[in-house]
């Protein structure tokens, strides 16, 4: 592949595509990406249409058969749900995805990038009392790479949830990387979504007209879009809407009275981030699985859209995604938020420019 640019990037275990868009906020280009689920994918495609989308195992992949050598760049986060704290079922060793970063590293051997971009969830560091995260940074050393980790939260970055994730940046010029520094002040929940349109329960509107006046953030992510698009609700039962009508802003299924709760065996065993309504005046929780935990919106008896969902997690509203509702909704809650990944990819630009 003929590619004209100095700085290329290779986003592998790409997902929707989160990562890619950061760095291509921070001026790199993605002319290739790798991802074996298809709805993924496909919303990749979509998105980043100039960029070859390759939907094979990586495992099955030949990192010769790119047509790129020494890119300025590979980043990715291969499946994580072993390494996740939310995950007690199978947060072990032996969980085949935890083996997957082997292929991360394979690539980084084989195309030998000046710089690479590692992420994955934060409980990653506690794994196997921290020693895969040893192990993963002296795969790297031995590589000849320079490399250096944090657990950044994305809402010290100018995204409006308390996310937090697992970053590792490697370079082979000898660089010590240092992380972005945090910003000041944070962005609500209805700062990100307060314009985007009223919906009702199970709505699925394609187009809808925006509401009111945007915050900085909100007329950022529009991005130029005339209307808000993909404003589709999951459809919950009767029962579900009537626990909604107990739950206030900050409270969960807590606030839920007993005799709505009785198919629950044992209420003991939830978590959380279960029936939790937003707080409209602070960052999200983590909206990972959100349709799963039934989020609630701030002020309706309702679900997230996707659209809100897209912009807790720094989307543009451009931004397009394939799939059934299901498979949206779960691309979204696996991304990477694109305004935490800019921060970080303008960062290691930061380090070019000085090098010129």
């Amino acid at each position: 592949m003929d590619v004209d640019n100095k700085y290329i990037g290779i986003d592998i275990f790409s997902g929707a595509g989160g990562l890619s868009l950061g760095a291509m906020n921070a001026g790199i280009n993605i002319p290739i990406a790798i991802e074996k689920d298809p709805n993924a994918a496909k919303t990749f495609k979509t998105n980043h249409p100039d960029a070859k989308v390759i939907t094979q195992d990586i495992s099955e992949v030949k990192s010769n058969s790119l047509s790129i050598s020494n890119p300025f760049i590979i980043f990715g986060g291969p499946p994580c749900q072993g390494f996740s704290l939310s995950n007690s079922k199978t947060r072990s060793e032996k969980n085949e995805n935890n083996k997957l970063y082997k292929e991360f590293i394979r690539f980084i051997q084989e195309l030998k990038p000046k710089w690479f971009l590692f992420e994955n969830v934060e409980g990653i560091v506690s794994f196997n009392k921290g020693e895969t995260v040893k192990q993963i940074k002296k795969n790297f050393e031995d590589l000849g790479y320079t490399v250096n980790y944090d657990v950044l939260t994305a809402s010290n970055y100018g995204v409006p949830q308390d996310r937090s994730r697992f970053i590792l940046v490697g370079n082979l010029e000898g660089i010590c990387f240092e992380f972005p520094k945090k910003l000041n002040g944070k962005i609500s929940v209805m700062e990100a979504i307060g314009d985007l349109p009223v919906l009702s329960n199970g709505q699925l509107e394609e187009d809808l007209p925006y509401k009111g006046f945007p915050s900085g953030y909100a007329k950022k992510l529009r991005n130029g879009s005339k209307n808000a698009r993909q404003n589709y609700v999951s459809r919950n039962n009767e029962l579900v809407l009537e626990r909604y009508k107990h739950i206030r802003p900050g409270q969960n299924w807590r606030a839920i009275p007993d005799h709505l709760m009785q198919n629950y065996k044992n209420k003991n065993n939830c978590h959380s981030g279960i029936y939790k309504r937003l707080n409209p005046k602070i960052p999200s929780v983590v909206i990972s699985n959100y349709r799963k935990n039934m989020l609630i919106h701030p002020e309706e008896d309702r679900g997230l859209s996707v659209r809100e969902a897209a912009r807790i997690q720094s989307f543009p509203d451009d931004f397009i995604f394939e799939g059934s509702l299901m498979h949206i909704q779960q691309q979204i809650g696996n991304a990477v938020p694109p305004l935490l990944a800019e921060a970080i990819f303008k960062q290691i630009m930061q380090y070019e420019c000085q090098s010129k």
